[in-house]
């Protein structure tokens, strides 16, 4: 029999973040839910998919020991409609289990934790901590540029380059390339690349507070990531990462010091002329102080025009509008600066007082209208 009490609010916490690793339909039912153990004067949950797994532990009294697997959407349901603070959980032999809070009584069945798989586990001598703020910051200004198409899983996920003290992390999808640069306090070289979807869910539990520290331990073929008293466990993705390092220009003919605000501004008036279906590049001239931003489709079309800092020759170039905003909105400062060599070469977007990122962003061939 397992019988334990503890706080609400952290019961409720735990299952939630734990649940984001849940299968949301897996062959192996057990995957659906939550793995419960409760042991000494902890509560262990585990939510796993076999390929993200999240654990954590909370306080509890403990006064039966053992472990069980419940429905994470319903028993996530069921405490955070508990009526006090204080929650008692109750598991027979035959699984029936009772939760209850006050005068608040519910019986349910749950799962012999047998059927639940083992997280993998691996030796953790190899290990470097991060600042959570600046991994939270890298990822945010990253993940608009990860790949969504299977066909190369390897840039689904983000790849972790470390050398000589140098922490790049790195996102590309043939259309967009991302960089995000950091000193990190190890001189030992890592090379790996960890799936999107884990990193999404490490954001969340990220927190911007720059004396929380994350600590990050590599295996051969897993990572898991230690986030103030969660442990998150992610399979790491096999294959060749692109060779970013060549993609980037290293000059420029033309360069434009620009506002993020008004040219974000501007993006997002040229979208409302496209869809889905309705597509057309949105169309730059950069020349003389001036931006000029057009676009034309089915639906309408719209003429804009922004002040700007430019030097070098003319320029006519095309973007997707789409993935121009979500680079541009990514780079979180007031201005940037776009490095442009000709209408067919890929845009370089970089801050303007340092190279914490680098963006890159391909052109659209225009046609003439």
């Amino acid at each position: 029999m397992v019988k334990f009490t503890c706080n609400k609010s952290e019961l409720h916490g735990a299952i939630s973040n734990v649940s984001r690793a849940v299968a949301i339909k897996s062959t192996i039912v057990a995957l659906e839910g939550i793995k419960i153990k409760a042991e000494g004067d902890k509560l262990g949950l585990t939510g796993y998919d076999l390929e993200l797994g999240i654990k954590t532990e909370i306080p509890a009294d403990v006064s039966g020991s053992g472990e069980f697997v419940v429905s994470s959407r319903l028993f996530s349901e069921i405490i955070r409609s508990m009526p006090d603070e204080r929650i008692t959980v109750e598991v027979d032999g035959s699984m029936g289990t009772k939760i209850s809070c006050g005068m608040t009584e519910y019986n349910i069945i749950a799962l012999s934790a047998e059927e639940y798989p083992d997280i993998p586990s691996f030796n953790q001598e190899r290990k470097f901590t991060v600042d959570q703020s600046v991994l939270r910051n890298m990822i945010n200004q990253t993940i608009f540029a990860v790949s969504t198409n299977e066909n190369k899983p390897v840039l689904t996920g983000e790849l972790f380059d470390i050398e000589n003290g140098i922490f790049n992390l790195v996102a590309i999808d043939g259309f967009r390339l991302a960089i995000r640069k950091e000193n990190v306090n190890t001189q030992e070289y890592y090379h790996f690349v960890v799936p999107a979807k884990a990193l999404k869910e490490i954001s969340n539990l990220l927190k911007d507070d720059d004396d929380k520290k994350c600590v990050i331990y590599t295996g051969r073929k897993h990572i898991i990531f230690e986030i103030d008293g969660y442990c998150v466990i992610s399979r790491l993705l096999e294959g060749e990462f692109h060779n970013y390092k060549n993609s980037v220009p290293q000059s420029s003919s033309t360069e434009v010091i620009i506002s993020t605000r008004k040219l974000i501004n501007s993006l997002e008036r040229c979208s409302l002329l496209l869809t889905d279906r309705v597509k057309a590049p949105v169309r730059f001239i950069f020349d003389n102080g001036k931006v000029k931003v057009s676009c034309n489709t089915t639906i309408g079309k719209v003429n804009d025009e922004i002040d700007a800092d430019i030097t070098g020759p003319m320029v006519e170039i095309g973007f997707n509008c789409r993935y121009l905003i979500d680079a541009i909105k990514a780079t979180e400062s007031d201005e940037v600066k776009l490095m442009i060599n000709g209408g067919i070469s890929p845009m370089k977007i970089v801050p303007l007082k340092d190279d914490s990122y680098t963006f890159l962003v391909l052109p659209l061939r225009l046609k003439g209208e």
